[in-house]
């Protein structure tokens, strides 16, 4: 399009707007473009003082932390040098080089009729050693472990600390190839990874010393493992102020330490932060995962070990913000004079509409409990009246389904129960149980006696509430009576407090999934079935969870159960008892949710040859009992 002719469309569509509009969009122009040039100045000129002044400030605190870390080395350094200084350390590992050096020349020539030392003599020798260990770890806090070996490499070390390397001979063979051409000087080793005898991964940088004679002969090593928690603490207190991340590395670039420990003893060399941390210290700036950071790193003049911390710009520009947020508060505020009235009057007509957007959201996610608050009878009002009625319309038709839904399975209930005749059935027994005690067979009388205990907890109410130790004496009597009949086949372990036994609940909902697992879940390989309760309380649900042994079912199976299950209340499916007898495990879901809520319910777990759990989730409200 022609520039000349689009300029002519926007000043005539610029001529015909109201005067307001005109003087606003004039005024618009005419402030906001000086104030936005100045605020972006004062934002970009603050934003590179507040950068120097954080390289600076880090570049003194990362200095110091190594300070501090190199004086943490160099008395691990005057730990390894005290074997130089103690006599009783040489002798015994002179001793011991002789012990096994003999006991080697035995081994080897058995027909050579020189007895090995006596063992006595190297239980004394590893005492006095051991001894002198213990002495050291008690000198430096971080010295985690401090070992010494003879010139054949036979390690000695204290238990008491409490992290001895499991790979003490590989260990030393690293050890003595990094000190072979010392000549007794203290080495650094950079931070490994070991596995410690508390089966425990571990990480230390290491102080390395050749043991020598007064003939300058070597007679053993010592190596002071250094505990990382020291160089810690330093990042720690360091990222806690800068917001970043740092790591230390040696100057083969194996790393030290890192705040996310993802690269301890591992090598970096190829990381282009490292590549680019050239000289002793200095700064520059990266991308890192679409994110500009500041990369600021130094190097300890004792052991040229480098420290980077990576900082966000983001983090550093933090504080610029208010600057930034003044300037435009200002210029807001300069054009809200303006705009006062008219920014008025729209928040006012559209304040109520939003309002009842948000109804409308609480209405579609199943919150039927709103009310728009109608303060005036224009259009809103009006349009929040029918809203308010439609409301309360959508929520009586809801409750009058459920009242149907709950009427018309309570009566699917009670037609189970009326199939027999329950007090008639309970008074037969009775009379056959005293017809079996008078004939003397007591089994009889027994199995009829729990048989009887069984149908007088079943005929009354199944809305009638009891507390679940009644449950569980009931389940109690069902194996029972079971075992008369399979004898030993079946034996019931009940784990819950006494508190969980006084809990109240509605009756009949751990008999059918007994019984469900009892006639589909047996396993005929197995001599006995075990079942067990348990039961237990969080803040949020009380939970009973019945276990057995069983053949278990595959994935399809249990998939399909679990869908029957969460299907009760939106009638997906119509076969109600396709797993168990009696209720059912879908009756007792189903129960549990009309008499709690649809929070509430069955959950079923299992696999093929290792049993099936279910797990009934219940309210904390049920409470419990006296």
């Amino acid at each position: 399009m022609n520039p000349i002719r689009r300029f002519s469309q926007l000043f005539s569509a610029f001529s015909d707007m109201p005067m307001e509009r005109k003087l606003l969009l004039v005024f618009l122009v005419l402030i906001t473009l000086p104030l936005t040039f100045i605020g972006a100045v004062s934002f970009r000129n603050y934003s590179d003082s507040i950068e120097q002044n954080t390289i600076a400030y880090s570049t003194t605190m990362l200095g110091n932390m190594m300070d501090r870390v190199d004086d943490y080395i160099d008395d691990m350094s005057r730990i390894s040098s005290i074997p130089a200084y103690q006599d009783d350390i040489k002798q015994n590992l002179i001793k011991s080089g002789k012990y096994h050096e003999q006991r080697a020349q035995y081994s080897s020539d058995e027909n050579s009729g020189t007895p090995p030392m006596d063992f006595d003599l190297l239980l004394a020798i590893q005492r006095g050693i051991e001894g002198n260990i213990s002495f050291i770890n008690t000198i430096k806090r971080g010295a985690t472990s401090v070992y010494i070996f003879d010139q054949y490499g036979n390690g000695y070390y204290s238990t008491k600390s409490g992290g001895i390397r499991l790979n003490i001979k590989e260990s030393y063979q690293y050890w003595m190839e990094r000190a072979a051409d010392s000549k007794g000087e203290a080495l650094l080793i950079s931070t490994q990874k070991y596995t410690s005898n508390l089966k425990s991964t571990r990480y230390a940088f290491t102080v390395v010393r050749k043991i020598i004679d007064k003939s300058l002969h070597d007679i053993g090593l010592i190596a002071v493992d250094a505990n990382i928690n020291v160089i810690e603490d330093q990042i720690v207190k360091f990222d806690g102020v800068t917001h970043g991340k740092s790591f230390i590395f040696d100057t083969h670039g194996n790393v030290i330490y890192d705040s996310d420990k993802k690269l301890l003893a591992t090598n970096v060399s190829n990381m282009p932060m490292v590549k680019m941390a050239q000289g002793e210290k200095g700064s520059f700036y990266l991308e890192e995962n679409g994110e500009r950071h500041l990369y600021i790193f130094t190097t300890s003049p004792h052991t040229d070990w480098k420290v980077i911390t990576s900082i966000p710009v983001k983090e550093l520009t933090r504080n610029t913000a208010v600057i930034r947020n003044v300037t435009w508060i200002l210029t807001f505020l300069t054009i809200g004079i303006a705009l006062l009235i008219s920014i008025f009057f729209s928040f006012a007509l559209t304040k109520p509409l939003r309002k009842m957007m948000k109804l409308m959201r609480k209405v579609q996610e199943g919150d039927f409990n709103v009310q728009f608050q109608v303060k005036h009878r224009d259009e809103i009002g009006q349009l929040g009246n029918q809203f308010n009625r439609m409301i309360l319309r959508i929520d009586d038709l809801i409750r009058d389904i459920y009242l149907m839904e709950t009427k018309k399975k309570e009566a699917e209930l009670h037609a189970l129960q009326s199939q027999i005749n329950p007090h008639f059935m309970y008074n037969t027994l009775e009379s056959i149980r005293m017809a079996a005690e008078l004939n003397d067979d007591t089994d009889a009388a027994d199995m009829l006696a729990i048989l009887g205990k069984l149908l007088r907890y079943s005929i009354s109410d199944l809305n009638e509430e009891v507390i679940l130790g009644s449950e569980i004496n009931h389940i109690r009597y069902y194996v029972d009576i079971l075992n008369y009949r399979y004898p030993g086949r079946f034996e019931l372990k009940v784990n819950a407090s006494d508190e969980l036994l006084n809990y109240s609940l509605i009756k009949l909902v751990l008999q059918p999934i007994v019984e469900n697992a009892i006639y589909h879940g047996m396993d005929d390989n197995k001599p006995k079935m075990i079942i067990e309760a348990s039961a237990w309380k969080t803040e949020q649900a009380v939970f009973v969870q019945l276990t057995d042994d069983g053949i278990g079912m595959d994935e399809k199976t249990l998939e399909r159960l679990n869908g029957t299950l969460h299907g009760v209340l939106s009638h997906e499916g119509n076969d109600s008892n396709s797993y168990g007898t009696g209720i059912g495990l879908r009756n007792v879901n189903e129960r549990i949710k009309l008499h709690y809520g649809a929070n509430y319910g069955i959950q079923v777990t299992s696999q093929p040859g290792m049993g099936t759990q279910v797990m009934l989730q219940l309210p904390t409200v049920g409470g419990e009992k006296e």
